[in-house]
């Protein structure tokens, strides 16, 4: 049940989100344990003023491609799982829309699952409310 908050710059194409969100998702099904129907997305297009990153900290250069990806999870996963996923996540953005590998960066937290609530008033995944 990861809820996804994908931060770019703005002027993508409609095609190129699609992309980002398929294979984001795809990532996620192949290598975290997310069911197909699982998925929950939002995107942030900033202006330049409004995204700002340090081009060149750890893993850079960075470019106006950059993408920010904060991961909220609903349960852990081991280390061994986290670097899969962020290899295939990185492989696949650069397949499609084309995101190079040090403009994809990936943080991810988890929380419990009395902290999720998808509807009615209830907290979904704690059973009877």
């Amino acid at each position: 049940m990861p809820y996804a908050r994908i931060s770019l710059m703005k002027g993508k194409s409609p095609e190129y989100l699609r992309a980002l969100s398929d294979n984001l998702h795809r990532a996620l099904v192949e290598t975290f344990g997310v069911p197909t129907g699982d998925r929950f997305q939002v995107f942030h297009q900033l202006s330049p003023n409004e995204f700002v990153f340090d081009r060149d900290y750890l893993c850079g250069p960075r470019s106006d491609d950059y993408v920010l990806i904060a991961i909220s999870a609903g349960r852990q996963r081991d280390t061994q799982v986290k670097q899969a996923f962020y290899r295939r996540l990185a492989e696949l953005l650069g397949e499609a829309p084309g995101i190079r590998r040090q403009d994809v960066m990936v943080v991810i937290s988890t929380t419990e699952a009395d902290e999720w609530s998808f509807g009615d008033g209830i907290a979904t995944m704690v059973g009877d409310d």
